[in-house]
């Protein structure tokens, strides 16, 4: 398993390295020990599978609030997604940036989503599936959410979305939750302004730096035969994004 860290601290795009021959290949998807090393919360409490129907079909934005936080690694079984994270530690240098990657079945990438951070994806293709591992259970009561489409947050999804939940559509924005981070370390979700508290700073957009240009480059060389490689990883945030 090959792991690169993306520009928000802790989060880790992990490839494969297969071992092939005349019959395919074979290789590992999955090991605590180099999860572990890599200094990763295994997420394996539970694990989850998503299939969408249709192409633009879009999920999230899901983050946890209070206690117990999780850790996901999800992963595209079938056609393709372009999976969004966003940095919800208040005291992280990346607050509210996103990162965007693209899983698809034909590059067996999976995305290592941190604690504390809010995850979504739009498909790519028909009959798409997901599959989580999840660090912690189900528990609804600590589910909250973000607009897909707040302009805070500067996401700019690749496809027109043809499907999506009324609960997804309905999240508050950043200006009507303002006090994001108290909610997702300990407080619930509000929906509605609260026209006493201070909106959320204004985010600078997050460049990819020329390491991350040289880790696509890498991940090209290494994955040619993967169409999608020269643009799997995007990076934003923020109003100006």
């Amino acid at each position: 398993m090959r792991f690169t860290e993306l520009p928000l601290a802790g989060a880790f795009v992990i490839d494969l390295e297969p071992h092939a021959d005349a019959r395919g290949f074979f290789a590992r998807a999955f090991c605590i020990e180099e999860l572990a090393a890599h200094g990763l919360i295994p997420p394996v409490a539970q694990c989850n599978l998503s299939l969408n129907y249709r192409a633009g079909t879009l999920r999230g934005l899901h983050f946890r609030i209070g206690r117990p936080q999780e850790t996901k690694l999800v992963r595209c079984l079938r056609g393709a997604i372009h999976d969004i994270i966003i940095d919800l530690r208040p005291t992280s240098p990346t607050y509210l940036r996103h990162v965007g990657v693209e899983l698809t079945a034909a590059n067996r990438r999976s995305l290592y989503v941190p604690e504390h951070f809010a995850h979504g994806f739009q498909t790519l293709a028909d009959d798409t599936e997901v599959f989580y591992h999840m660090s912690g259970l189900y528990t609804p009561d600590g589910e909250a959410g973000l607009r897909f489409d707040d302009p805070a947050l500067g996401i700019t999804w690749p496809r027109p979305v043809t499907e999506i939940s009324t609960q997804d559509r309905s999240w508050p924005s950043l200006q009507q939750a303002p006090d994001l981070c108290t909610q997702v370390h300990g407080k619930r979700q509000r929906q509605g302004h609260d026209a006493d508290r201070q909106p959320a700073p204004q985010q600078r957009r997050l460049t990819a730096t020329d390491a991350t240009h040289d880790v696509l480059h890498d991940h090209r060389d290494e994955q040619r035969n993967d169409h999608d490689q020269g643009r799997s990883i995007g990076v934003g945030g923020g109003t100006d994004a």
